[in-house]
């Protein structure tokens, strides 16, 4: 496995140098901007991502106000209270679009954002608090008390909403199996295992976050 330097240097070649790769770098949010975030703003975003998957990104954004105001600005107990009559208006809504079991989940995410204020006070503090050098936990996290949050939906949501982390994009996964780090994209817990291990080794050796070690892996093969 290179080192971290050594796969910043491949990077920076590839986009024009060390100071245009850092350009595309960005920052994530400080756990004390994270911690402010309202919970129907982290429903709003689970949501948002959910429908984006294997669908047009851009027509969901088109189409966010009427989202928003078909589920009454993403408010937690509204949305938790979902009926059967509310989900029949919502399937025939045509200011969102209309995919029931994606729907579903904006209750189920609901009272799963419910569960995890209940239990830490809000949900930006339960995920904002996470450690980094474990972020393959909360991602199995998501996945597990979620709704529809596996895999690069989940990934991506947290990548929007600012936390730390890492998104194993077509390009990043190809650098992690040019070293050695898995042999094809990963799925099981061992191989997120070794993801988080790689991760984390080049976070020791650089002093950077998640997020920028993702970046610099994605632009090291694309």
């Amino acid at each position: 496995m290179r080192t971290f330097d050594e796969i910043f240097e491949i990077a920076a070649k590839r986009k024009g140098g060390a100071d245009a790769l850092e350009a595309l770098l960005g920052q994530q949010k400080s756990t004390a901007d994270l911690e402010s975030v309202s919970d129907d703003r982290w429903l709003a975003c689970m949501t948002k991502c959910i429908f984006q998957a294997g669908f047009n990104w851009k027509v969901v954004e088109s189409m966010w106000p009427g989202f928003e105001a078909a589920f009454h600005g993403f408010d937690i107990g509204r949305c938790a209270m979902l009926n059967d009559d509310d989900f029949s208006d919502l399937v025939s809504n045509k200011a969102i679009v209309r995919h029931g079991t994606k729907i579903r989940s904006v209750q189920e995410n609901a009272l799963f954002v419910g569960d995890l204020a209940k239990e830490h006070g809000s949900a930006a503090k339960a995920i904002a608090g996470w450690p980094a050098d474990d972020f393959a936990g909360l991602l199995l996290m998501l996945k597990k008390r979620g709704s529809r949050l596996g895999g690069n939906t989940g990934q991506y949501f947290l990548r929007f909403t600012g936390v730390d982390g890492f998104v194993l994009s077509r390009d990043v996964t190809a650098r992690l199996i040019a070293e050695g780090v898995v042999e094809k994209a990963p799925t099981s817990q061992t191989a997120m295992a070794a993801v988080q291990h790689a991760f984390n080794s080049w976070a020791q050796q650089s002093d950077r976050s998640l997020t920028e070690i993702s970046r610099v892996l994605a632009f090291s093969n694309g």
